[in-house]
């Protein structure tokens, strides 16, 4: 029966005080100033307070409560008031029985006054902080929350418009949890946001911006929440995280990192780590705790021993994103080294000489430009990925979201599309070329002209820009793995991509092998079928086919089982094909269609003669050209006497220069 009265007397005040502020706002709407008693001991109070919040005259709701040690109130609930902008200074004023506060889906703007709360109620509970779904509530101050309450604090303070916590503003508070997800617009949580607090032991920043944690306040953090905190790419210090037995995280690197460290962090004392034990550890400060009823505390000698927890971590390590460093085998390591070292030089030395000639630029050689850039590519992809697995070599995982979602492997990615599909393409124009001029050899006017090449490859850096970019805007992803190669094959999308990748690829390598079979044919001698230089075609187009097929069959092979999600072979194991077989072209290639010719031979040594070096072997090659073009130009009425004198200086029947330019690529 008292606390029916108590209720109805306080109903009966709280209905005066309403109906004195609606007269309030009915006589003065240009000096509204309403005082509104808002206590929820009763959850029929919830909805005066929604009433009052529809008056139209209402700009701002100043709430002031004052409630001695003698009320029963231990919860209070304000939500569901868009139009409450502002709580005053000590609305919230000496509460020692306050438990639970709530104030979410309001329209405040300035974080509201907890500073006189002072809650001393005893209980077996976290006192509980609900300020959830205020949009418009955009930082944490500076002691926010000194003087709440002298218990332990569970703030959930999600899905606001915070974007910073502010220095110190923990001040003074005892927090058990912290829950700051869905606040995404959360970017920065200040050093010494946690200074002068306790706690948190969990800490949630879950769906967040935020891109750095605070190194100070950490090292009594248990748990951490953070997932699809995209921009979280860098833990702090792990030092600081001494105390840490659960993460839930990203990204699966970083609990590669997480998990790596709690294997080797030093404990003060050297305690026996056999039988599968767990290191121990010793703090002065270690609160009393027992396990299955066995004590392992000793105050008596001023110490608090017990075993450390194995530390658990989510996501684990996948298939795409294994614990390991980038190069994953030592042996790999030392050789793509040696493979993007000798690819950039072989190809820079063919772009050097092509620039540096004073021959006539022709068709070859103009496409021999391209093949070299194309390779360069592959090599400078290798070099940017060794020099990472150099850099990070032991810890990669502490740098692996860095590197894979920033613009370095973006760039790397691209260069290996790009080069490795223009490479394919020019391999594929050359061959093209070759076969069509041997095949029409007696009709020069049918010959490939320098325009038409150009315009062919223009064509061909549309396709390969067209086909790198992709990945770059969603298409597949440069970021699925440390290589940075668009391994992504979760939508069809992804999965329509590489297969038109592996295509291409496959494709190209049909029309060489198809043309080096025509070119065979069309120029072996029927009548001596044991013709050495009939031999040494075939062993030439046999090798170029073979390195061809070396670097295409194995890759295509687990790549389209791969495509189809049934992958045959791991990533670490996929990093032996990468290094070793994907490149031999770029390697091969600079030396087997330039380097190791003549005609290369001669641009070198012509070269060499303007610095003054090698001036014999240069003059004896002016002299061949001098000869053959007077050759040429005595037979100038005669085809076959052209086309005779013309082999006569190459032993192979297959180079398709020109006649007046001895100076291009003779060899397949």
């Amino acid at each position: 029966c008292v606390c029916v009265c108590v209720c109805v007397c306080v109903c009966v005040c709280v209905c005066v005080c309403v109906s004195v502020c609606v007269r309030v706002c009915a006589c003065d709407l240009a000096r509204v100033n309403v005082c509104v008693c808002i206590c929820v001991c009763i959850p029929c109070f919830e909805y005066i307070v929604k009433g009052l919040a529809e008056i139209k005259c209402v700009l701002y709701v100043r709430c002031v409560l004052y409630v001695t040690s003698y009320t029963f109130l231990f919860r209070s609930f304000i939500k569901n008031i868009r139009s409450l902008v502002h709580i005053a200074r000590r609305t919230f004023n000496n509460l020692p029985k306050l438990r639970y506060l709530s104030i979410s889906n309001t329209g405040i703007t300035v974080f509201p006054d907890m500073t006189s709360i002072h809650s001393l109620e005893p209980w077996n509970q976290n006192f509980v902080l609900d300020i959830c779904d205020n949009l418009y509530l955009l930082s944490i101050p500076v002691n926010a929350f000194v003087g709440m309450t002298t218990e332990y604090t569970a703030m959930n303070l999600f899905n606001n418009g915070i974007r910073e916590i502010q220095d110190y503003a923990f001040n003074g508070t005892k927090i058990n949890k912290l829950v700051l997800k869905n606040n995404r617009n959360l970017r920065v949580i200040h050093r010494e946001a946690f200074k002068g607090a306790v706690g948190p032991r969990i800490l949630d920043v879950s769906s967040t911006a935020i891109e750095t944690l605070p190194s100070h306040g950490l090292n009594s953090v248990v748990e951490l929440v953070a997932r699809t905190a995209y921009g979280l790419k860098r833990l702090p210090p792990f030092r600081d995280l001494g105390n840490l037995q659960k993460a839930h995280l990203t990204y699966n690197s970083h609990c590669c990192a997480l998990l790596t460290w709690d294997t080797h962090r030093d404990s003060p004392i050297n305690a026996a780590q056999h039988n599968g034990s767990r290191p121990t550890y010793c703090d002065d400060n270690v609160e009393d705790e027992s396990y299955g009823g066995v004590d392992f505390q000793y105050p008596e000698l001023g110490l608090n021993c017990q075993t450390r927890p194995t530390l658990q971590c989510t996501p684990e390590a996948d298939a795409f994103n294994p614990c390991e460093d980038i190069a994953g085998f030592s042996f790999l390591r030392v050789a793509i080294w040696f493979i993007n070292i000798l690819a950039i030089i072989g190809n820079l030395t063919v772009l050097l000489i092509f620039f540096t000639s004073r021959c006539k630029l022709t068709v070859p050689r103009f496409l021999m430009c391209h093949l070299a850039f194309a390779d360069f590519c592959i090599g400078v992809y290798l070099l940017m990925i060794a020099a990472v697995d150099l850099h990070t070599r032991g810890h990669y995982s502490e740098h692996a979201i860095d590197w894979q979602t920033g613009a370095g492997c973006s760039a790397a990615g691209f260069l290996s599309v790009f080069g490795g599909e223009l490479s394919v393409y020019t391999l594929s124009t050359i061959t093209l070329e070759r076969w069509h001029t041997i095949t029409h050899a007696l009709q020069l006017e049918k010959r490939l002209g320098l325009a038409q090449a150009a315009g062919i490859m223009a064509g061909g850096w549309l396709i390969c820009l067209g086909m790198a970019m992709l990945p770059l805007v969603g298409v597949s992803s440069y970021s699925r793995v440390s290589m940075c190669l668009p391994m992504d094959v979760k939508t069809p999308l992804a999965q329509a991509f590489i297969l038109l990748l592996l295509l291409f690829n496959v494709g190209a390598f049909l029309v060489v092998c198809v043309c080096y079979v025509l070119i065979y044919l069309a120029v072996r001698n029927p009548q001596f079928p044991s013709r050495s230089a009939d031999a040494k075609i075939a062993k030439r187009m046999a090798v170029l086919i073979f390195t061809d097929l070396l670097c295409m069959a194995p890759i295509s092979f687990f790549a389209i089982s791969a495509a189809f999600k049934v992958p045959l072979i791991t990533v670490t194991n996929s990093k032996i094909l990468l290094v070793l077989f994907f490149p031999i072209n770029s390697c091969a290639n600079p030396f087997l269609y330039a380097i190791f010719t003549k005609a290369f031979r001669k641009d070198v040594y012509l070269l060499l003669s303007n610095m003054g070096c090698c001036e014999n072997k240069a003059n004896m090659y002016r002299m061949k050209a001098y000869c053959s073009e007077n050759l040429v130009k005595s037979s100038s009425g005669n085809k076959g006497t052209l086309i005779c004198t013309t082999l006569r200086m190459d032993p192979l029947p297959l180079q398709s220069q020109q006649t007046k330019d001895d100076g291009d690529l003779g060899t397949i």
